[in-house]
Parts: structure tokens; sequence; C-alpha cells
């Protein structure tokens, strides 16, 4: 006996002697494309639709091989279909409801099928008619606002939320999407947030809540009011901003162990064996392999968050225990469809912190952390557009936090110290650095240390200008607090000299090709006024005197960097060139690199030069430990001269040219420039609009693929609904 088959709603194939055997809810399907009212000869034809399991793959296919003209002509009953699906929404029976929502999934991603090319409004024709698309899409959002707020089936929310994201990401450019106009006017904005604060739901349904919330924010953000970017940026209720929170560090989490896990069996394997084989010569193409798909839609859905309301930032610095490290109670899957790494849901959500009590002896965490360890990974490879976006989008919501008065608060906040293990490129010249190691610090460092590491090795051919330009900016940002605030931190500052200077030097390298797609002043000038910064400001930042003479010996040390900068820039400013005003803000940001540290270098070799002990060299050098004013300049000459004349000696000894320096310095001050703590604060709809536009499209695209709503199995609906009569 042939085994039945049920593909294109066929029970069985058609055979010589016996005609097709058709599932009857697609002989009513069939029904419904014709010109006739298929209730005329049925009157219970509506009734009896929904009580059949419904085949999405024959209904979405049937609707797509309709022409233009045939489907026009089917209008009527397509109108009626979904009308009677909204009727069916307020049904009392769970099974009516639940192939409601399937049904109306497959009626708007099958007409879209059918309509890319066109507006949204032929859409909402095709689908209800224009005579009663107000009244009916009233209908609809309010039955899905109180099946999303009823205390009733969890599988009647995840099919609401598909149904609504199906519904926001019809088209690609949601903006052009004008269905979403009744999703402004009625809204479901608090429905989303009771999903939030309720750590069932949350659990269940967090994530396509702020994936839809982070989607409809975007909908004509530029055009118009937008009243769900108004209520995001007014909601201070702590319970849904922490659900929020919480729902974005389990995404983020699970990307990062998943990544975790990628990276040991990588490290374990056949690649890991030829390395150590012969050497570590293939080291950067076996790390190639690790390929991890990004997550821009829970990206975007946090910095909304951040960007938009000023209440969130405190989310960023609530302390749980680390994801990897806790064990979660066993909960429910949530049916997902099966999507590539980095874009699933996560499993389960992570519970309140009164539900799992902080252990003295677990690592704690928080949002930030979370935020930081997978930017650290998604800022590796910036060749992928796809992970080029990630970055970009990582950067501009450090951009924002870097502005934020309270978060550079705990940002700085020396109570608040954490161990931040982040993701470092494997680089043939330095070693992977061991966890353990690791030292408790304000996150500020973890922040610094992010930036460093992305100067560090992103210096190439297809050189990500833009992402550095916003990594320079961050930076600046935080020492214009650290400067305003007074606050002295203890960190590694060398290696952030020593990244800004060879970055330096990798542009005078690369001069030419460059040039030829890259205005490379602009980034070359943010980097001199980071120095400048640190050489007039130094004293109300740096921690200890120390830290002047290890900036002062880093600039002496690479001091050949910044005279051919000087060349450089100097050549192209007097020349009659395209260049010539971006070459000349840099000439002119060099004169306190020139005169006072470099000038201090050559004056004190020039005195001390016929010593009879050079090792001392550097050891006269440092001694010098004054006010912000450091600065030695060339006009020290006549004074010695003149010392040596009075005193009648022939050649001064390191103390007497200590003493002539010290009994002159206070009458010499740095050029001060100004500027050098002052920022241009972020903007989105002026410089970045055409980047989230395109980044939202993509989002789009990428959630309508992997939407599935066919994920619940008859024999489940079944045993959830038992009770129906």
């Amino acid at each position: 006996m042939a085994q039945t088959e049920k593909k294109g709603g066929l029970l069985r194939k058609s055979s010589a002697s016996k005609k097709p055997l058709k599932e009857k809810v697609v002989l009513m399907y069939d029904e419904i494309f014709t010109t006739e009212d298929p209730s005329k000869c049925n009157p219970r034809f509506w009734e009896e639709l929904f009580l059949m399991k419904v085949n999405l793959e024959y209904l979405e296919g049937k609707l797509e091989a309709l022409d233009g003209e045939e489907l026009m002509k089917i209008k009527d009953n397509i109108n009626c279909l979904f009308q009677h699906c909204i009727q069916a929404l307020g049904e009392e029976h769970p099974i009516r409801v639940v192939n409601a929502l399937q049904t109306l999934c497959a009626l708007i991603r099958g007409v879209h099928q059918k309509n890319k090319s066109t507006s949204g409004f032929d859409i909402i024709n095709m689908l209800v008619g224009f005579d009663k698309a107000e009244l009916c899409m009233k209908n609809l959002m309010e039955s899905l606002d109180s099946l999303l707020c009823a205390e009733g089936s969890e599988s009647l929310k995840s099919l609401c939320l598909k149904l609504l994201l199906c519904l926001v990401t019809v088209t690609d450019n949601i903006s052009q999407n004008t269905i979403l106009e009744y999703v402004m006017i009625n809204s479901i904005f608090e429905a989303i947030l009771q999903i939030l604060s309720s750590p069932l739901s949350r659990r269940e349904h967090g994530y396509d809540a702020v994936v839809l919330l982070a989607l409809l924010v975007n909908y004509r953000k530029y055009e118009s009011v937008n009243p769900y970017i108004v209520k995001l940026s007014i909601v201070d209720d702590e319970a849904t901003l922490n659900g929020m929170g919480l729902v974005i560090a389990q995404a983020l989490s699970e990307y990062n162990r998943q990544y975790k896990d990628k990276e040991e069996e990588h490290q374990t394997g056949f690649f890991s064996a030829l390395t150590n084989m012969v050497g570590s010569m293939f080291i950067a193409d076996a790390d190639e392999k690790i390929s991890v798909q990004t997550n821009e839609a829970i990206l975007l859905a946090l910095y909304e968050a951040v960007h938009l309301n000023r209440n969130f930032i405190t989310v960023l610095a609530q302390s749980h225990p680390e994801m990897g490290l806790m064990t979660s109670p066993m909960s429910p899957v949530p049916t997902t469809p099966v999507t590539p790494l980095g874009t699933t849901p996560p499993s389960s959500d992570v519970i309140s912190s009164a539900e799992l009590p902080l252990d003295a002896d677990v690592q704690t965490s928080n949002l930030l952390i979370t935020f930081l360890k997978y930017s650290s990974i998604v800022m590796q490879d910036t060749k992928d557009e796809h992970r080029l976006h990630s970055g970009k989008l990582c950067l501009i919501i450090l951009t924002c936090i870097a502005e934020d008065q309270y978060a550079n608060a705990f940002l700085h906040d020396d109570n608040m110290n954490f161990r931040v293990n982040l993701h470092r490129m494997p680089m043939r010249h330095r070693k992977k650095a061991a966890d353990k190691n690791l030292p408790c610090r304000p996150l500020v460092c973890a922040v610094l240390d992010l930036m460093v590491e992305f100067i560090v090795t992103h210096m190439m051919k297809e050189f990500p200008m833009d992402l550095y330009v916003r990594c320079i900016q961050i930076v600046h940002k935080l020492l214009c607090y650290q400067k305003k605030c007074r606050v002295r931190l203890h960190y590694t500052w060398r290696e952030l000299w020593s990244a800004l200077i060879n970055l330096l030097k990798f542009l005078m390298s690369n001069e030419t090709v460059l040039l030829a797609k890259h205005n490379i002043f602009t980034l070359a000038l943010m980097v001199v006024n980071l120095f400048n910064m640190f050489i007039t400001y130094g004293d109300t930042f740096l921690p200890t005197p120390s830290s002047y003479d290890e900036l002062y010996y880093e600039i002496i040390r690479m001091h050949q960097n910044f005279d051919n900068l000087y060349s450089m820039v100097l050549r192209l400013s007097t020349n009659a060139g395209q260049w010539k005003e971006p070459a000349s803000k840099v000439t002119h940001a060099l004169v306190n690199i020139r005169t006072s540290v470099i000038g201090k270098l050559k004056f004190i070799h020039e005195v001390i030069k016929q010593k009879s002990n050079p090792e001392n060299y550097f050891e006269t050098f440092f001694s010098l430990k004054t006010t912000r004013q450091r600065a030695i300049i060339n006009h020290f000459n006549p004074k010695i001269e003149s010392y040596a004349a009075v005193n009648h000696i022939s050649q001064l000894s390191e103390d007497q040219v200590l003493e002539v320096v010290r009994s002159n310095y206070d009458t010499l001050t740095l050029k001060l420039q100004d500027g050098l703590d002052q920022y241009e604060r972020y903007s989105e709809q002026h410089k970045e609009a055409a980047f989230f536009k395109e980044l939202v499209r993509s989002i789009s695209i990428n959630v309508r693929k992997n939407l599935a709503f066919n994920t619940l199995s008859q024999e489940l609906l079944l045993k959830e609904f038992s009770t129906i009569s």
C-alpha cells in the first residue's frame, strides 16, 4: 500500500483508477479561490473552516500562483476571509483562534508576495478593502491586544506576536508599510510592556516582544511623530525596564556562549592540530573559520532603549550572576524556527535576582559587561557587511553611553569593579591572555580595552575609517568626563598611547592608498588632539606624576612618527590641493607635541650630551616633575648660558641644569588649544538616518525570513486546550 502523502494538500497521489484525495481544508480553500461566495451553498462554511487545521503551505502557494488579474477577481472572497479571521479571534474556543491567527499570517504573507512592487495601499485593499480597513484593523488590533494581555494560552500569545511581526515586516522598508498606520493608531505598546514585566511571559515571549518594539519604533521615525518612540522615552517602571534589559542580556549572552563553544571546538579540532605542527603561520586563516551570524535585531533594541530612555541607563549596571555560570530552572522552550547562530531567541529568560540570589562565589555580571563581550566578538572581523554594521551599531551604543553623565558615573565608580573577559583577535606577535589573570577594575577600563583592541587589530587595506573615528570619539568623551570630574583612573594608559601612535604611523605609511578613499587628516587630527588633551589637562585625571613620565617617554620613543607626520601635513598644507585645509589643522595641532615634548628631549640632550655617563640620560629626563605647564622650549638655552657665565662655569652638571630649568619653569606655558575638552553630541537624525534605514530594512527581511507559524503541532494544541467542550 502506498504511503499516505499530505504534501500540497493531497492525502494520496492520483493513479489511473483513482482521483487524488485532498484534505477537506484544501477543498475549502479551493472554494475561496473562486469568484463565488463559498457560504452560499454552505452557511456554516466559515465556522467549519476555523475548526480545520491550517495548511499554510497550500494557502500561501495558492496565493502566489495567481497573477494580478486573477487575484483581483477573488478580492471579495479574500476580504471576506480576512474579516472572518478577525471575528474568529473573539471566539471562546482556542482552536478557532489559533487557526484564525495562522490563516491571517498566511494571507498577509501570500498577498505580500504578489504585491512586492506595489504600495502598501494595494495590500490593504486586497486584504480588507479600503472601505472597511479602519474598522477591521481596529478590531484586529484590539483582539491581539486582549489576547496578549490575557492570562490564557502561551501558544496564543506566541502566535499573536508572530502575526504582528509578520504584519510589521510585510515590506522590506517598514516605513513604506502603510498597514502600520493602524498599528500606530491602535497601540499595543502597553501589551508589550506587560509581557516584559512578567517573568513567565518574558521567558516565553520576551525576545519576540523586544524585536517587535524595536521595529515599531523605527516606523517613519524621521517623517512623523511615532507614538512608540514617545512612549518608550518616558517609561520609568523599574520592572519593565529590567525585564527588557534581561531579555537583551540573555540574547547577547547566548550568542557569546555559542561563540565560545565554537571557539573551543575549533581550538581542539583539525586547525588547532595543524597549527601546532607547523607553527603559527596559519593562525589567521584558521580563525576565519569561526563564523558567527550577528544579531542586529537585539542590538537595535538595546540602542533604542539606551538612546531614547534615560531611565534605561540604570539597567546597564544591574548586577546579576554570570549567565554562562549559573544554572537556570527548567522551563518550556518557546517554539521558534531553526535559525543561524546568533539569531535565535534564547531558550529561556534569565530569572530575576529575587528568584536567583547572588552567590559570593559566582562572578557577577551585568548587561553592559555582556554587551562589551558581544562587541569584542563582532568587532573582530569587519570585512563582512553584516558584521561591519553590527560593529558600527555597537560603537554607536557606546557613544551614547559615553555621553551620559550617569553612565559615566558608574563606569568610573571604584566600588563597582568587574573582571571583563573580552575576546581578542588572534595575532602572531602576542599570546592569548589567561582569563584568570584578569584584574577587577572599573567598567570604563573594559571600554578603553575594547577601543585599544580595535585600534590595534584593524590597520588593514580595507581600512574601516568610520569605525576608527567612532573609537577615537568614544575615548575622547571618556577623557572629557574624567577631566571635568577630576577622576584619576588607574589604567594602563601606555597601551592606549602606543596604539594611537602606531595608528598615526599606519596612516602615514599608507598615505597614497588611504587618501584615495578617505580624509585621513580628520582621524589624524583627532588622535593628535587626544595627546594634546593628555599634555594640557593630564594633571587633572592621570593617576600619578609618573603617568606623565610614561606619556612623555612614549612620545619621545616614537618622536620620529610625529616628525614624519608634521612633514607630511606641512607638505600637503603648502600645496593648493584638496587636502590643504585639513592638513593645516593637523599642523597647528602638533605645536604642543613638537615644541614642548620633542623640544624638551632635544634640549636636554643638548645640555648633557657631553656628560660621561649617557646611561643617566632618561633618568635625568624623567626627574622633571612639575605642574601642568611641563613644556621646556629651546629658549632655555640663553638662560643656561647666562647662568654659566655669571657663575664662571664652563660645563654645567645635571643638578645645575635642573636648577636653571626649575627656576625658570613658571615662565613657560603651553599653547592652549580651544575645544580640547569639548565635543559634538551624537545626533541620529542628522548623521545616521541612512544607516538606520538600511539596518532596519535588513532586520525586517531577516525577521520575515525566519518567522514560522506552523511549529505548533495540532496534538500539542489539543493537549493544551483539552478543556474545549
